[in-house]
């Protein structure tokens, strides 16, 4: 469908105007250059698997739970990922983009400044009924200030797929994630398209598929994301009163463009915003085996 008074002329004219708007909002905005850079884990075992050394800072991610009573671990994995995107970690320093910049014309947000959009439809979490809903205190306890978080509630799948397209595009967060209960290739290449472009991380949790991929199918699920993980639960560290110290996940990298799959027990320190393996895999004899054999045999 076209506009009836718009004639070819000036829809090329029309074209070329966003053109060298675009362009010239680019160059107002370096710090792009700084996102692009991988984000690193802070684990070698895991980041050794992933190009470059850590994810692709423009690109879709997908995270889906092991099973149903793992999407609390499922989420906690974003949210720990969301928690390095803003924390003032020594890494940061080879990224460029530790500092906030500013100039005379505009204040430029780096991804520590820059707020986190999260998109939380209700029907997605709808399976997952029993969880709850968010709950600040709970995002604390994972290390994530909600005070730098944008929360969007939307009513439809289409809504949801809009809220996370506009927010990438927009370049305004330091990163985006979303809860999405179905998605097609199409639509999930147009989400990583658009975070290609933006240079920003895109994360979708995700139901995991009723059956695994038939080998007819190349292993694919019907997605265009850098990565596919699966998470599931195993029993936390504890202190010396019972009280949870350290979660405790079981992180399995299915899919990884340019990268390397892999399995690992790991534990996460909500305190240092710091991923390692399990007391069990800390050894170097249990570590040669922690992305492979050793979590295979305990799954």
């Amino acid at each position: 469908m076209g506009f009836p008074h718009m004639t070819e002329p000036n829809a090329l004219r029309m074209a070329h105007s966003r053109a060298a708007v675009m362009e010239e909002l680019r160059r107002l905005m370096p710090r792009l250059e700084g996102r692009r850079k991988p984000l690193p884990l802070g684990l070698a075992a895991i980041d050794s698997h992933l190009p470059g050394g850590g994810l692709a800072c423009g690109a879709l991610h997908e995270v889906m739970p092991a099973a149903e009573g793992a999407i609390a671990a499922a989420f906690g994995f974003i949210a720990a990922i969301l928690v390095r995107i803003h924390s003032p970690l020594p890494w940061r320093e080879g990224l460029g983009v530790g500092v906030e910049r500013r100039s005379s014309n505009v204040n430029v947000l780096t991804p520590q400044t820059a707020p986190l959009l999260l998109v939380m439809p209700p029907y997605g979490l709808r399976p997952y009924r029993a969880h709850g809903r968010l709950h600040g205190h709970g995002l604390r306890t994972l290390g994530l200030d909600p005070a730098r978080l944008i929360l969007v509630e939307t009513a439809h799948r289409k809504e949801t797929l809009w809220a996370m397209e506009e927010a990438v595009r927009s370049q305004a967060p330091a990163a985006v994630a979303g809860v999405i209960d179905q998605l097609d290739l199409k639509l999930s290449q147009r989400l990583h398209l658009a975070a290609v472009d933006a240079g920003l991380p895109l994360f979708l949790l995700r139901p995991a598929p009723p059956s695994l991929p038939s080998p007819a199918s190349g292993g694919g699920w019907g997605s265009a994301a850098a990565t596919r993980w699966r998470v599931g639960t195993e029993k936390a560290a504890c202190d010396r009163f019972g009280l949870i110290a350290q979660p405790r996940w079981h992180l399995h990298l299915e899919r990884c463009r340019n990268g390397r799959p892999g399995q690992w027990l790991v534990e996460y320190d909500h305190v240092a915003h710091r991923f390692s393996l399990a007391a069990a895999l800390a050894d170097p004899a249990g570590a040669r085996g922690a992305g492979e054999a050793s979590i295979r045999q305990a799954g």
